[in-house]
């Protein structure tokens, strides 16, 4: 038990820092506001939530330890990255267009995290260094997983809430370009940074 408060202080700083999810979250919560970006929230902590699992029971490490299948997910991820840059850029915020654009699906959220880099690198090192010695296992990968995901909900949630509460303040055409030039840049740099 003395392993939670470590693993919930990594958990907390790993899942607010900047990244993928929460880019795109905000990018969602804008567009769509935050009760429509909530399935993408639940698939972000559920699918990652299985990543855990996965890697607690040790299938994380024999894929990270396989450079084919690494080089797979940076392709898979920094490519989505590049798509929803694409389509950043392009995006208006205007109520006319919102009857079109669709939020990202609770299942196409959970599927991302399986080629998120970060959420990788998140996951093994949490099992790694967290996982809590105690018996039964299963046990304990229940525990970690829940502790972790408990953690990452309201910290993805705030990526949503913070583009939500800015979606009054990009009514402006002017403020909609400043939006999409710094949204796209991220998306590009957080393509670019899988390879790093």
């Amino acid at each position: 038990m003395e392993t939670l408060l470590p693993l919930a202080l990594f958990a907390f700083v790993s899942s607010i820092t900047p990244g993928p999810n929460n880019i795109m979250l905000t990018s969602s919560g804008i567009l769509f506001g935050f009760v429509r970006s909530i399935p993408h929230m639940l698939g972000i902590t559920v699918g990652f939530g299985v990543m855990l699992a996965l890697c607690a029971t040790g299938i994380g490490g024999l894929i990270l330890a396989v450079p084919a299948i690494q080089v797979i997910l940076k392709v898979l991820g920094s490519g989505y990255l590049l798509y929803l840059a694409w389509q950043l850029r392009r995006m208006a915020f205007r109520q006319d267009d919102s009857g079109r654009a669709k939020p990202m699906s609770f299942l196409g959220a959970a599927a991302f995290q399986f080629a998120n880099p970060k959420a990788w690198v998140m996951a093994v090192t949490g099992v790694s260094a967290f996982l809590p010695a105690m018996q039964p296992v299963w046990f304990a990968i229940t525990m970690f997983c829940l502790v972790f995901c408990a953690i990452n909900l309201p910290c993805v949630g705030v990526w949503a809430g913070t583009g939500a509460a800015l979606r009054r303040h990009l009514a402006q055409p002017k403020w909609q370009q400043v939006f999409c030039i710094v949204m796209v840049s991220l998306t590009v740099y957080s393509a670019v940074a899988i390879w790093m």
